[in-house]
Protein backbone atom coordinates (compact mmCIF):
# COMPACT_ATOMS: atom_id res chain seq x y z
CA UNK A 1 0.00 0.00 0.00
CA UNK A 2 3.06 2.50 0.74
CA UNK A 3 4.91 1.59 -2.44
CA UNK A 4 1.56 1.93 -4.42
CA UNK A 5 0.51 5.17 -3.03
CA UNK A 6 4.33 6.75 -3.55
CA UNK A 7 4.09 5.84 -7.07
CA UNK A 8 0.56 7.50 -7.32
CA UNK A 9 2.15 10.66 -5.99
CA UNK A 10 4.77 10.21 -7.94
CA UNK A 11 2.69 9.94 -11.05
CA UNK A 12 0.71 12.71 -10.12
CA UNK A 13 3.51 14.78 -10.05
CA UNK A 14 4.20 13.80 -13.44
CA UNK A 15 1.33 14.23 -14.80
CA UNK A 16 1.40 17.65 -12.90
CA UNK A 17 4.18 19.21 -14.65
CA UNK A 18 3.12 18.20 -18.18
CA UNK A 19 0.16 20.08 -17.76
CA UNK A 20 1.68 23.04 -16.41
CA UNK A 21 4.14 23.12 -19.14
CA UNK A 22 1.84 22.59 -22.17
CA UNK A 23 -0.76 25.31 -20.51
CA UNK A 24 2.11 27.80 -20.28
CA UNK A 25 2.97 27.06 -24.25
CA UNK A 26 -0.22 26.27 -25.48
CA UNK A 27 -3.53 26.78 -24.22
CA UNK A 28 -4.61 27.07 -20.27
CA UNK A 29 -7.18 24.80 -18.78
CA UNK A 30 -9.18 25.44 -15.86
CA UNK A 31 -10.62 21.79 -14.00
CA UNK A 32 -13.24 22.95 -12.17
CA UNK A 33 -14.59 20.11 -9.89
CA UNK A 34 -19.09 20.82 -8.84
CA UNK A 35 -20.11 18.79 -5.97
CA UNK A 36 -22.60 18.58 -3.18
CA UNK A 37 -24.88 16.16 -1.36
CA UNK A 38 -28.11 15.45 -2.52
CA UNK A 39 -30.53 17.95 -3.76
CA UNK A 40 -27.88 20.68 -3.76
CA UNK A 41 -28.59 21.85 -7.26
CA UNK A 42 -25.47 20.37 -8.89
CA UNK A 43 -26.77 19.64 -12.59
CA UNK A 44 -28.82 23.12 -12.74
CA UNK A 45 -25.55 24.76 -11.67
CA UNK A 46 -23.70 23.76 -14.28
CA UNK A 47 -26.34 24.20 -16.92
CA UNK A 48 -27.11 27.45 -15.83
CA UNK A 49 -23.45 28.57 -15.64
CA UNK A 50 -22.42 27.00 -19.09
CA UNK A 51 -25.63 28.61 -20.61
CA UNK A 52 -24.46 32.22 -19.42
CA UNK A 53 -20.67 32.09 -20.41
CA UNK A 54 -22.17 31.29 -23.71
CA UNK A 55 -24.75 33.91 -23.68
CA UNK A 56 -23.22 36.58 -20.88
CA UNK A 57 -26.35 39.25 -21.17
CA UNK A 58 -26.63 38.33 -17.91
CA UNK A 59 -22.73 38.08 -16.48
CA UNK A 60 -21.91 42.12 -15.45
CA UNK A 61 -20.28 40.54 -12.17
CA UNK A 62 -17.79 38.58 -14.41
CA UNK A 63 -15.23 41.32 -15.03
CA UNK A 64 -13.72 39.78 -18.22
CA UNK A 65 -17.69 40.30 -19.55
CA UNK A 66 -17.87 43.60 -18.49
CA UNK A 67 -14.55 44.77 -19.77
CA UNK A 68 -15.72 43.28 -23.16
CA UNK A 69 -12.65 40.79 -23.63
CA UNK A 70 -14.94 37.47 -23.99
CA UNK A 71 -14.98 37.33 -27.93
CA UNK A 72 -16.73 33.28 -28.08
CA UNK A 73 -17.57 30.34 -26.05
CA UNK A 74 -18.01 27.21 -27.69
CA UNK A 75 -18.43 23.52 -26.31
CA UNK A 76 -15.84 21.08 -27.09
CA UNK A 77 -15.06 17.44 -26.61
CA UNK A 78 -14.07 16.76 -22.98
CA UNK A 79 -10.22 15.39 -22.57
CA UNK A 80 -10.98 12.12 -20.82
CA UNK A 81 -12.55 10.05 -23.54
CA UNK A 82 -13.67 7.51 -20.48
CA UNK A 83 -15.70 10.06 -18.78
CA UNK A 84 -19.11 10.44 -19.53
CA UNK A 85 -19.93 13.74 -21.22
CA UNK A 86 -22.31 15.84 -19.06
CA UNK A 87 -26.16 15.86 -20.92
CA UNK A 88 -26.17 20.06 -20.97
CA UNK A 89 -28.39 20.25 -24.24
CA UNK A 90 -30.95 18.01 -22.27
CA UNK A 91 -30.48 19.88 -19.58
CA UNK A 92 -31.32 22.96 -20.95
CA UNK A 93 -34.16 21.72 -23.10
CA UNK A 94 -35.66 20.56 -20.33
CA UNK A 95 -35.61 23.88 -18.08
CA UNK A 96 -36.12 26.16 -21.29
CA UNK A 97 -39.67 23.68 -22.76
CA UNK A 98 -42.77 24.73 -23.17
CA UNK A 99 -43.32 23.27 -19.83
CA UNK A 100 -40.10 23.43 -17.63
CA UNK A 101 -38.72 21.21 -15.73
CA UNK A 102 -35.94 20.40 -13.53
CA UNK A 103 -32.71 17.86 -14.95
CA UNK A 104 -32.28 14.87 -12.97
CA UNK A 105 -29.86 15.02 -10.58
CA UNK A 106 -26.30 13.92 -10.17
CA UNK A 107 -25.87 10.14 -10.15
CA UNK A 108 -22.29 9.50 -11.72
CA UNK A 109 -19.20 11.30 -12.64
CA UNK A 110 -19.33 13.68 -15.80
CA UNK A 111 -17.20 16.17 -17.79
CA UNK A 112 -17.28 18.94 -20.03
CA UNK A 113 -15.25 21.45 -21.93
CA UNK A 114 -15.98 24.81 -22.44
CA UNK A 115 -13.52 27.20 -24.52
CA UNK A 116 -13.33 30.86 -24.04
CA UNK A 117 -11.54 32.87 -26.52
CA UNK A 118 -10.37 35.88 -24.55
CA UNK A 119 -8.39 38.83 -24.88
CA UNK A 120 -5.59 39.40 -22.72
CA UNK A 121 -6.29 42.37 -20.12
CA UNK A 122 -3.98 45.48 -19.77
CA UNK A 123 -0.87 46.65 -21.74
CA UNK A 124 -0.97 42.81 -23.72
CA UNK A 125 -4.28 43.46 -24.98
CA UNK A 126 -2.69 45.62 -27.51
CA UNK A 127 0.55 43.53 -28.06
CA UNK A 128 -1.20 40.22 -28.47
CA UNK A 129 -4.48 38.61 -29.90
CA UNK A 130 -7.37 36.78 -28.06
CA UNK A 131 -6.55 33.00 -26.85
CA UNK A 132 -8.23 30.03 -26.51
CA UNK A 133 -8.60 28.87 -22.42
CA UNK A 134 -10.66 25.55 -21.72
CA UNK A 135 -12.97 25.49 -18.85
CA UNK A 136 -12.97 21.48 -18.10
CA UNK A 137 -16.40 21.07 -15.85
CA UNK A 138 -16.60 17.68 -13.71
CA UNK A 139 -19.67 16.85 -12.10
CA UNK A 140 -19.43 14.17 -9.31
CA UNK A 141 -21.88 13.60 -6.62
CA UNK A 142 -20.78 14.60 -3.07
CA UNK A 143 -21.36 11.36 -1.21
CA UNK A 144 -18.52 10.01 -3.21
CA UNK A 145 -16.70 12.50 -1.12
CA UNK A 146 -17.80 11.15 2.70
CA UNK A 147 -16.11 7.90 1.07
CA UNK A 148 -12.59 9.28 1.63
CA UNK A 149 -13.16 9.13 5.36
CA UNK A 150 -13.47 5.45 4.57
CA UNK A 151 -9.47 5.50 3.83
CA UNK A 152 -8.19 5.58 7.16
CA UNK A 153 -10.65 3.56 8.48
CA UNK A 154 -10.72 0.03 9.51
CA UNK A 155 -13.84 -2.27 8.58
CA UNK A 156 -14.05 -2.84 12.44
CA UNK A 157 -14.19 0.67 12.84
CA UNK A 158 -16.15 1.81 10.02
CA UNK A 159 -18.86 -0.90 11.54
CA UNK A 160 -19.08 0.21 14.91
CA UNK A 161 -19.00 4.14 14.08
CA UNK A 162 -22.24 3.10 11.36
CA UNK A 163 -23.86 0.20 14.05
CA UNK A 164 -23.99 3.30 16.60
CA UNK A 165 -25.23 6.03 14.37
CA UNK A 166 -28.25 3.73 12.67
CA UNK A 167 -29.08 2.76 16.24
CA UNK A 168 -30.52 6.11 17.39
CA UNK A 169 -33.11 5.64 14.07
CA UNK A 170 -36.14 4.32 14.19
CA UNK A 171 -36.20 3.83 10.95
CA UNK A 172 -33.17 1.65 11.02
CA UNK A 173 -34.22 -0.62 13.54
CA UNK A 174 -35.30 -3.21 10.79
CA UNK A 175 -31.81 -3.47 9.68
CA UNK A 176 -30.50 -3.57 13.37
CA UNK A 177 -32.00 -6.92 14.36
CA UNK A 178 -31.14 -8.31 11.46
CA UNK A 179 -27.71 -7.03 12.16
CA UNK A 180 -27.55 -8.37 15.83
CA UNK A 181 -29.11 -11.17 14.55
CA UNK A 182 -26.14 -12.77 12.68
CA UNK A 183 -23.69 -14.50 13.88
CA UNK A 184 -20.18 -12.93 13.10
CA UNK A 185 -18.16 -16.00 13.26
CA UNK A 186 -20.52 -18.08 11.40
CA UNK A 187 -19.32 -19.73 7.72
CA UNK A 188 -20.04 -16.79 5.52
CA UNK A 189 -23.26 -17.74 3.33
CA UNK A 190 -23.71 -15.48 0.68
CA UNK A 191 -27.55 -15.27 0.79
CA UNK A 192 -27.22 -13.80 4.38
CA UNK A 193 -24.26 -11.32 2.85
CA UNK A 194 -27.00 -10.16 0.13
CA UNK A 195 -29.96 -9.74 2.44
CA UNK A 196 -27.97 -7.88 4.18
CA UNK A 197 -26.43 -6.08 1.73
CA UNK A 198 -29.99 -4.75 0.57
CA UNK A 199 -31.64 -4.04 3.94
CA UNK A 200 -28.52 -1.69 4.70
CA UNK A 201 -28.92 0.08 1.61
CA UNK A 202 -32.82 0.28 1.85
CA UNK A 203 -31.55 1.91 5.67
CA UNK A 204 -29.26 4.45 4.22
CA UNK A 205 -31.87 5.76 1.32
CA UNK A 206 -34.29 6.10 4.12
CA UNK A 207 -31.71 8.29 6.05
CA UNK A 208 -31.36 10.19 2.68
CA UNK A 209 -34.78 10.67 2.34
CA UNK A 210 -35.09 11.47 6.23
CA UNK A 211 -32.84 14.60 6.05
CA UNK A 212 -29.60 12.59 6.99
CA UNK A 213 -25.97 13.73 5.49
CA UNK A 214 -24.17 11.56 6.82
CA UNK A 215 -24.39 8.30 4.59
CA UNK A 216 -21.42 6.41 3.22
CA UNK A 217 -20.43 4.17 1.51
CA UNK A 218 -22.14 6.47 -1.05
CA UNK A 219 -21.82 4.02 -4.09
CA UNK A 220 -24.92 2.23 -1.98
CA UNK A 221 -26.78 5.32 -2.83
CA UNK A 222 -25.63 5.68 -6.51
CA UNK A 223 -23.90 2.36 -7.41
CA UNK A 224 -23.92 2.84 -11.42
CA UNK A 225 -22.43 -0.08 -13.13
CA UNK A 226 -21.48 -1.22 -9.81
CA UNK A 227 -24.84 -2.24 -8.31
CA UNK A 228 -24.71 -5.86 -7.28
CA UNK A 229 -21.03 -6.32 -7.25
CA UNK A 230 -19.39 -7.35 -4.05
CA UNK A 231 -17.79 -4.53 -3.51
CA UNK A 232 -21.46 -2.95 -2.88
CA UNK A 233 -22.63 -6.03 -0.79
CA UNK A 234 -21.56 -5.92 2.37
CA UNK A 235 -22.48 -4.15 5.43
CA UNK A 236 -21.88 -3.30 9.01
CA UNK A 237 -22.53 -5.79 11.66
CA UNK A 238 -21.73 -6.37 14.93
CA UNK A 239 -17.83 -7.41 15.98
CA UNK A 240 -17.17 -9.69 18.63
CA UNK A 241 -12.75 -10.41 18.52
CA UNK A 242 -10.41 -10.73 15.25
CA UNK A 243 -11.99 -12.09 12.13
CA UNK A 244 -11.47 -15.51 10.96
CA UNK A 245 -10.59 -17.30 8.19
CA UNK A 246 -14.25 -18.37 5.87
CA UNK A 247 -16.23 -16.30 8.26
CA UNK A 248 -19.16 -13.69 7.46
CA UNK A 249 -16.97 -11.10 9.78
CA UNK A 250 -13.78 -12.16 7.62
CA UNK A 251 -15.68 -11.43 4.45
CA UNK A 252 -17.38 -8.41 5.13
CA UNK A 253 -14.02 -7.11 6.26
CA UNK A 254 -12.28 -8.46 2.82
CA UNK A 255 -15.55 -6.57 0.42
CA UNK A 256 -15.10 -3.35 2.37
CA UNK A 257 -11.12 -3.37 1.69
CA UNK A 258 -12.11 -3.70 -1.99
CA UNK A 259 -14.46 -0.96 -1.82
CA UNK A 260 -11.77 1.39 -0.92
CA UNK A 261 -9.19 0.10 -2.52
CA UNK A 262 -11.13 -0.24 -6.04
CA UNK A 263 -13.44 2.24 -5.80
CA UNK A 264 -12.63 5.05 -3.80
CA UNK A 265 -8.87 5.44 -4.14
CA UNK A 266 -9.52 5.37 -7.99
CA UNK A 267 -11.62 8.17 -8.25
CA UNK A 268 -9.61 9.82 -5.91
CA UNK A 269 -6.46 9.48 -8.24
CA UNK A 270 -8.60 9.88 -11.47
CA UNK A 271 -10.84 12.21 -10.96
CA UNK A 272 -10.63 14.64 -7.69
CA UNK A 273 -7.05 15.05 -7.47
CA UNK A 274 -6.68 16.59 -10.69
CA UNK A 275 -9.23 19.08 -9.74
CA UNK A 276 -7.63 23.14 -9.31
CA UNK A 277 -10.39 24.61 -8.87
CA UNK A 278 -13.69 24.03 -6.54
CA UNK A 279 -17.56 24.86 -5.96
CA UNK A 280 -19.54 23.10 -3.12
CA UNK A 281 -22.76 23.56 -3.42
CA UNK A 282 -24.95 22.77 0.03
CA UNK A 283 -28.97 23.28 0.25
CA UNK A 284 -28.77 25.22 3.64
CA UNK A 285 -32.15 25.65 3.61
CA UNK A 286 -33.30 22.24 3.07
CA UNK A 287 -31.59 21.55 6.37
CA UNK A 288 -32.62 24.35 8.38
CA UNK A 289 -36.33 23.17 7.51
CA UNK A 290 -35.73 19.91 8.78
CA UNK A 291 -34.51 21.13 12.38
CA UNK A 292 -31.59 21.25 14.21
CA UNK A 293 -30.57 17.68 14.09
CA UNK A 294 -30.43 18.26 10.01
CA UNK A 295 -28.20 20.91 10.42
CA UNK A 296 -25.56 19.71 12.91
CA UNK A 297 -25.20 16.41 10.28
CA UNK A 298 -25.32 18.80 7.71
CA UNK A 299 -21.83 20.63 9.27
CA UNK A 300 -20.41 17.31 10.12
CA UNK A 301 -21.07 15.83 6.40
CA UNK A 302 -19.34 19.20 5.13
CA UNK A 303 -16.37 18.98 7.18
CA UNK A 304 -15.46 15.38 6.45
CA UNK A 305 -15.77 16.32 2.65
CA UNK A 306 -14.10 19.44 3.16
CA UNK A 307 -10.89 17.46 4.69
CA UNK A 308 -10.82 15.72 1.32
CA UNK A 309 -9.42 19.00 -0.39
CA UNK A 310 -5.70 19.42 -0.73
CA UNK A 311 -5.75 23.69 -0.98
CA UNK A 312 -2.46 25.56 -2.27
CA UNK A 313 -0.99 27.28 -4.65
CA UNK A 314 -0.46 25.66 -7.88
CA UNK A 315 2.14 27.45 -9.23
CA UNK A 316 4.95 25.40 -11.65
CA UNK A 317 7.16 24.76 -8.90
CA UNK A 318 4.28 23.55 -6.61
CA UNK A 319 3.36 21.13 -8.85
CA UNK A 320 6.42 19.74 -9.32
CA UNK A 321 6.71 19.38 -5.51
CA UNK A 322 3.35 17.98 -4.44
CA UNK A 323 1.48 17.48 -7.28
CA UNK A 324 -1.69 19.65 -8.38
CA UNK A 325 -3.85 21.01 -5.66
CA UNK A 326 -7.69 22.78 -5.13
CA UNK A 327 -6.46 26.68 -5.61
CA UNK A 328 -10.04 28.30 -5.02
CA UNK A 329 -13.21 26.83 -2.87
CA UNK A 330 -16.40 28.50 -3.24
CA UNK A 331 -19.06 27.52 -0.69
CA UNK A 332 -22.19 28.35 -2.07
CA UNK A 333 -25.77 28.23 -0.29
CA UNK A 334 -28.34 27.15 -3.27
CA UNK A 335 -31.68 28.36 -3.62
CA UNK A 336 -31.41 31.71 -2.88
CA UNK A 337 -34.43 32.39 -4.79
CA UNK A 338 -36.50 30.76 -1.85
CA UNK A 339 -35.77 33.46 -0.10
CA UNK A 340 -36.47 37.59 -0.56
CA UNK A 341 -33.04 39.07 -1.14
CA UNK A 342 -33.40 41.21 2.19
CA UNK A 343 -32.17 37.59 3.58
CA UNK A 344 -29.59 37.04 1.64
CA UNK A 345 -27.11 38.20 3.77
CA UNK A 346 -28.05 36.14 6.56
CA UNK A 347 -27.75 32.56 4.22
CA UNK A 348 -23.94 33.95 3.07
CA UNK A 349 -23.52 34.33 6.37
CA UNK A 350 -25.07 30.78 7.83
CA UNK A 351 -23.08 28.94 4.84
CA UNK A 352 -19.44 30.87 5.94
CA UNK A 353 -20.29 29.82 9.47
CA UNK A 354 -20.69 26.44 8.49
CA UNK A 355 -18.02 25.89 6.94
CA UNK A 356 -15.54 28.07 9.10
CA UNK A 357 -12.70 25.50 10.23
CA UNK A 358 -12.64 24.27 6.57
CA UNK A 359 -12.44 27.58 4.82
CA UNK A 360 -9.68 28.46 7.64
CA UNK A 361 -7.58 25.14 6.92
CA UNK A 362 -7.97 26.15 3.02
CA UNK A 363 -6.53 30.03 3.69
CA UNK A 364 -4.00 28.74 5.80
CA UNK A 365 -2.62 26.09 3.23
CA UNK A 366 -2.50 29.35 0.22
CA UNK A 367 -6.13 28.74 -0.84
CA UNK A 368 -8.37 31.19 -1.46
CA UNK A 369 -12.40 30.77 -0.11
CA UNK A 370 -15.38 32.49 -0.69
CA UNK A 371 -19.13 31.97 0.69
CA UNK A 372 -22.54 33.29 -0.66
CA UNK A 373 -25.97 32.40 -1.17
CA UNK A 374 -26.91 32.21 -5.12
CA UNK A 375 -29.58 30.58 -7.77
CA UNK A 376 -28.57 28.90 -10.43
CA UNK A 377 -31.39 29.63 -11.91
CA UNK A 378 -34.14 31.70 -10.80
CA UNK A 379 -37.55 30.56 -10.39
CA UNK A 380 -39.35 33.08 -8.24
CA UNK A 381 -40.12 36.70 -8.07
CA UNK A 382 -40.16 38.74 -5.18
CA UNK A 383 -43.50 40.85 -3.36
CA UNK A 384 -44.73 41.79 -0.38
CA UNK A 385 -47.84 40.65 1.64
CA UNK A 386 -49.71 41.92 5.22
CA UNK A 387 -50.98 39.55 7.72
CA UNK A 388 -52.04 39.96 10.93
CA UNK A 389 -50.86 43.72 10.62
CA UNK A 390 -47.22 42.53 9.70
CA UNK A 391 -45.33 43.01 6.41
CA UNK A 392 -43.69 40.14 5.18
CA UNK A 393 -41.20 39.80 2.34
CA UNK A 394 -42.43 37.05 0.04
CA UNK A 395 -41.31 35.03 -3.25
CA UNK A 396 -43.90 34.28 -5.24
CA UNK A 397 -43.69 31.00 -7.64
CA UNK A 398 -44.92 27.65 -9.54
CA UNK A 399 -45.35 25.14 -7.05
CA UNK A 400 -43.48 21.98 -8.12
CA UNK A 401 -46.36 19.41 -6.87
CA UNK A 402 -49.53 20.99 -8.12
CA UNK A 403 -48.22 23.76 -11.18
CA UNK A 404 -50.10 26.68 -9.04
CA UNK A 405 -48.85 30.17 -8.43
CA UNK A 406 -48.36 30.59 -4.56
CA UNK A 407 -46.58 33.27 -1.97
CA UNK A 408 -44.75 32.32 0.32
CA UNK A 409 -43.09 33.50 3.54
CA UNK A 410 -40.32 30.71 4.70
CA UNK A 411 -39.41 32.74 8.00
CA UNK A 412 -36.73 35.02 8.83
CA UNK A 413 -33.30 33.86 9.31
CA UNK A 414 -31.17 35.42 12.39
CA UNK A 415 -29.01 37.57 11.51
CA UNK A 416 -26.08 35.99 14.20
CA UNK A 417 -25.87 32.78 12.71
CA UNK A 418 -25.16 31.05 16.04
CA UNK A 419 -28.65 30.81 17.11
CA UNK A 420 -28.97 28.46 14.57
CA UNK A 421 -25.92 26.82 14.88
CA UNK A 422 -25.71 26.81 18.92
CA UNK A 423 -28.86 24.52 19.45
CA UNK A 424 -27.58 22.31 16.18
CA UNK A 425 -24.30 21.66 18.02
CA UNK A 426 -26.65 20.91 21.25
CA UNK A 427 -28.81 18.81 20.39
CA UNK A 428 -32.18 20.66 20.35
CA UNK A 429 -34.55 18.92 18.74
CA UNK A 430 -36.59 22.04 17.37
CA UNK A 431 -35.94 25.67 16.57
CA UNK A 432 -36.98 27.72 19.74
CA UNK A 433 -38.19 30.80 18.62
CA UNK A 434 -39.12 30.17 14.49
CA UNK A 435 -40.25 27.62 12.18
CA UNK A 436 -38.58 27.85 9.09
CA UNK A 437 -40.25 26.26 6.17
CA UNK A 438 -39.53 25.31 2.40
CA UNK A 439 -41.60 25.36 -0.38
CA UNK A 440 -40.62 23.26 -3.72
CA UNK A 441 -41.02 25.79 -6.56
CA UNK A 442 -40.72 24.55 -10.54
CA UNK A 443 -38.89 26.34 -12.61
CA UNK A 444 -40.43 29.48 -14.85
CA UNK A 445 -41.82 29.74 -18.09
CA UNK A 446 -38.42 31.35 -19.62
CA UNK A 447 -38.33 33.59 -22.66
CA UNK A 448 -34.93 34.19 -23.51
CA UNK A 449 -33.64 37.43 -25.32
CA UNK A 450 -30.81 36.87 -27.55
CA UNK A 451 -27.46 37.04 -25.85
CA UNK A 452 -29.23 36.11 -22.78
CA UNK A 453 -28.64 33.28 -20.72
CA UNK A 454 -31.20 31.65 -17.98
CA UNK A 455 -31.73 34.45 -14.55
CA UNK A 456 -29.92 33.65 -11.77
CA UNK A 457 -28.62 35.36 -8.65
CA UNK A 458 -24.75 35.97 -8.07
CA UNK A 459 -23.87 33.09 -10.53
CA UNK A 460 -21.61 35.88 -12.45
CA UNK A 461 -20.08 37.01 -9.00
CA UNK A 462 -19.81 33.19 -8.15
CA UNK A 463 -17.77 32.64 -12.01
CA UNK A 464 -15.72 35.78 -10.79
CA UNK A 465 -14.38 34.15 -8.15
CA UNK A 466 -13.73 31.40 -9.10
CA UNK A 467 -12.39 31.69 -12.60
CA UNK A 468 -12.02 35.69 -13.05
CA UNK A 469 -8.30 36.05 -12.38
CA UNK A 470 -7.44 33.10 -15.12
CA UNK A 471 -9.63 35.14 -17.50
Amino acid sequence: MVISSLADTVTRSVEAVGDSISEALFEPVIRLGVTGLARSGKTMFITSLVANLMDRGRMPGLMAQAEGRIEAAYLQPQPDDTVPRFDYETHLGALTSAEPRWPESTRAVSELRLSLKVRPSGLLGGLQGPRTIHLDIVDYPGEWLLDLALMDKTYDQWADDTLSWMNGRASAQGFMERARDVDPNARHDETVTQDLAKRFTTSLRQARDEGHYRCTPGRFLLPGDLAGSPVLTFAPIPIDGASRRGTLHREMERRFEAYKSKVVKPFFRDHFARIDRQVVLVDALGAINKGPRAVNEMRDAMSEILTAFRPGSNGFLARLLRGKRVEKILFAATKSDHLHHSQHPQASAIMQSLTRDAADRARFAGAGTHALALASVRATTETTLTHDGKTLECVQGRLLDTGKNAAFYPGALPKDPNHLLTPAREGATSWLDEDYQVMSFAPARLTLKPGEGPPHIRLDKATEFLIGDRL
